[in-house]
């Protein structure tokens, strides 16, 4: 049996294990305060905002601000229940390992290689983003020179120590912040002097309510929103996967999750509302950013230049943690016996290299997606939805991890200093609203697809652990996972 299934995956339900215990090769603890709570904002602050945020815009209308809010206040206590059952035993190294340790080794392969199937998608997505965009800067730039240099440039950013990694996402997303700072400030500038577009609009906060109301294609526009939205979150979760690198993770994990809500309101709702106050809802096309239609409209030509750049930088920074995350998870993988073995090898910088050459291979799908579509737009929605549902997925089986975690293991939950606020039901609803999410995916042909494709990988995925389950090293964590939790209570096992 391997050795991190003795010290991680097994581990008896009642005892906390403290760190360094696992004798498997060890990742790095390299990144420090400032790297977790940047790396945190990164992933809050995703691709779908910049890009995604104008096509939201014009199903929902100014109740697009509301979607936000409410898929940020759920994933909020996704990240909580995460974020318990992480410092409840600091040999986790990902939610993948905490939901093999306590649903069975079954979660563990599901959960792991569907958010790594999630990456790989999101990147794919990434990189349509990046070519549009540098075909915006470079007008007749061929789209295949951005598909293929991405990969290589990820690789490069990834292949030295974990530190040089954290290094790269903290001023990505110094980027991302400064850019969306300085709209919203040129934003209320604009409000305050009553700026008057070539169209005749004149910069107000009455442009949110004055063309149609709040909600002027009713409750079904409305969940139309939720759509493009759910994607702009994809991320939000990465602190997890980067919780077996982190310093002093029992105070850094905790501050960079509580910060979430204010990363909301500031960054989406902040800038949204900016958006919208300036340049009437109705005008803002939904196939371009309205961050550069912003810009543009203010007469800073060179701002909305820059506004590409930042956005072409958002796309890399996502695509980056996206190749950090998978290389890491299926690693992971590897360690379990869920992946070929020479990805569970690390360099001796401490970097799983194998790992992160496979997963970077599967990002030139996004040269055939982008020849075989109609527009760069069209191709980023049909891949950001199959994105939303696997992440969606991960997100479910992180709270369905935690509901069997406080009834299997309630001393771990009542030792823990950084309980769940509403444990007892919040998982419940935010799986409900998840339910709501696919309902919403379902009611346009464009994201439609994605509740096609989503089954279709599960059934492989399914098909997939049949066979793994059979080998002795399966067999045998399964049996030892059985044993484990044959020692829980029986009325807390049947509750």
């Amino acid at each position: 049996m391997s050795e991190r299934t003795t010290s991680i995956s097994v581990q008896p339900s009642t005892e906390r294990a403290e760190p360094g215990q696992s004798r498997e090769p060890h990742l790095a603890r390299g990144l420090g305060n400032r790297h977790i709570q940047l790396l945190a904002i990164g992933g809050a602050i995703g691709t779908g905002l910049f890009m995604g945020s104008g096509k939201t815009i014009s199903l929902a209308g100014p109740s697009v601000i509301f979607v936000y809010m409410i898929i940020g206040f759920m994933l909020f206590f996704v990240m909580r229940a995460m974020g318990e059952i992480l410092l409840s035993n600091l040999n986790y190294k990902s939610f993948s390992d905490f939901a093999g340790d306590i649903l069975g080794p079954w979660a563990g392969f599901f959960t792991g290689w569907s958010y790594w199937f999630f990456w790989v998608v999101t990147g794919v997505a990434d990189i349509v983003a990046i070519a549009g965009y540098v075909d915006k800067l470079a007008p007749g730039t061929p789209l295949w020179i951005p598909a293929l240099i991405t990969p290589v440039v990820l690789i490069l950013l990834n292949l030295p120590t974990v530190k040089a990694f954290g290094e790269a996402e903290f001023w990505f997303a110094i980027i991302k912040v400064v850019a969306i700072l300085a709209l919203i400030a040129t934003g209320v500038v604009m409000i305050a002097t009553n700026f008057t577009s070539p169209g005749g609009a004149v910069a107000n906060l009455a442009n949110m309510w004055n063309d149609g109301g709040m909600f002027p294609h009713g409750l079904f526009g409305f969940i139309l929103g939720f759509q493009i939205a759910i994607f702009a979150f994809a991320g939000i979760e990465l602190v997890g996967t980067a919780a077996a690198e982190t310093k002093d993770p029992e105070k850094n994990l905790p501050r960079a999750i509580n910060s979430i809500p204010i990363r909301v309101l500031l960054f989406y709702v902040g800038a949204l509302v900016v958006i919208m106050a300036v340049n009437p809802w109705r005008s803002i096309d939904p196939a371009s950013s309205p961050f550069i239609g912003m810009f543009t409209l203010a007469g800073l030509g060179i701002a909305a230049v820059v506004i590409n750049l930042v956005v072409l930088t958002s796309a890399a920074s996502s695509a980056n943690s996206g190749i950090y995350s998978t290389s890491r998870m299926v690693y992971g993988l590897a360690q379990d016996g869920n992946a070929p073995k020479a990805f569970g090898k690390l360099s001796v910088r401490k970097v799983p290299q194998n790992a992160l050459l496979f997963s970077c291979i599967f990002l030139l799908a996004g040269l055939v997606l982008l020849y075989a579509g109609d527009s760069v737009i069209g191709a980023f929605t049909i891949v950001t939805s199959v994105a939303s549902v696997l992440t969606m997925f991960v997100w479910s089986m992180i709270l369905v991890s935690y509901i069997v975690f406080r009834r299997r293991r309630p001393e771990l939950h009542e030792a823990s200093a950084f309980k769940m606020p509403g444990s007892a039901f919040m998982p419940y609803v935010v799986l409900a609203f998840f339910v709501f999410m696919l309902v919403a995916l379902a009611q346009a042909e464009d994201t439609r697809l994605a509740l096609v494709i989503a089954p279709v990988w599960f059934l492989l995925l399914g098909a997939a652990w049949y066979f793994n389950r059979q080998t002795p090293l399966q067999q045998a964590r399964i049996e030892e996972w059985k044993a484990g939790n044959s020692r829980v209570p029986a009325a807390a096992a049947n509750s």
